[in-house]
């Protein structure tokens, strides 16, 4: 009976620690992208909204190993840009993204010995895209099956399809403040390096629309070039190899926003762990 209560104890205090090093948090800010269809940082016109959730270990009072799910919309389109020629472009695009990731944070500063303290994080995350449109009429278009730059069709074996899950490396940095020994918040900005040049469907260049007729229909040729929706844009379908997009740089999305965080298994705001507080005084630990 004795070991019984003893492993029971030890279970118990062991898990209560564990408990101590476990925050979870809440994400939420604004979410962009940067491509072919975007020219600025957060467009007034296309930024969206996003929102995410995170667990968090604290490996060391530095350290914290972060994992989190991340949902957002990000777009862009040519009727917003500063450039006439882009504008006649006329594409636009749209995309719900759902990530997951995995980082490590780094505090340049002790929060349990200060107010505050400037951190950085990296390390790698999977997401799922799905770029769509939307033409004269409003219904929604998905931009994949069309392969409006003749991904996947026979005549263009170098335009190969493209995955709608993708690896990215997120990093980013911000300033975070301990309100208490338990609770913090994270002022930060975040971006993802991507692996693909097609979040917004626009990479290379425009196909014969004879051959993108043939393998997928009239919408697809209607939505792969636009400017013929235009007052003033052309009538006529680009020649083969005109230039639609630039696949020199991949595309990528970012976040700015705020990051909540709260530690489990704590009472009150002592750290139960010999910790100091934001005073700098001891706990006192019974």
């Amino acid at each position: 009976m004795k070991s019984v209560l003893l492993f029971i104890s030890f279970f118990y205090t062991a898990s209560s620690l564990m408990s101590q090093q476990i925050h979870v948090g809440l994400f939420g800010g604004a979410a962009a992208y940067s491509g072919e269809l975007t020219s600025s940082i957060f467009p007034k016109k296309v930024t969206n909204g996003a929102i995410g959730f995170t667990l968090n270990y604290e490996a060391s009072d530095k350290l914290m190993i972060r994992s989190g799910i991340t949902y957002s919309i990000v777009g862009g389109a040519d009727r917003y840009s500063k450039k006439s020629d882009l504008v006649l472009r006329n594409l636009s695009f749209e995309t719900k993204i759902l990530e997951f990731s995995v980082v490590g944070e780094y505090n340049l500063l002790n929060l349990y010995e200060s107010r505050y303290s400037p951190y950085v994080f990296a390390g790698l995350s999977v997401f799922k895209f799905n770029p769509y449109t939307y033409d004269n009429t409003g219904p929604q278009i998905f931009l994949k099956p069309l392969s409006t730059e003749g991904q996947g069709l026979s005549g263009y074996p170098d335009r190969k399809p493209y995955n709608l899950t993708q690896l990215a490396i997120p990093f980013g940095g911000g300033i975070k403040f301990a309100i208490n020994d338990d609770l913090r918040i994270g002022v930060e900005f975040a971006l993802r390096y991507l692996f693909t040049d097609y979040l917004d469907d626009v990479s290379t260049n425009y196909i014969d629309p004879v051959d993108l007729l043939a393998a997928k229909g009239q919408l697809a040729v209607n939505i792969s070039y636009r400017s013929d929706e235009l007052i003033g844009g052309s009538p006529t379908y680009p020649a083969k190899g005109y230039q639609r997009g630039s696949p020199k740089v991949n595309d990528y999305f970012y976040f700015a926003g705020l990051h909540l965080t709260y530690r489990l298994g704590t009472g009150g705001g002592n750290s139960g762990n010999g910790r100091k507080h934001q005073t700098g005084c001891p706990v006192n630990v019974y």
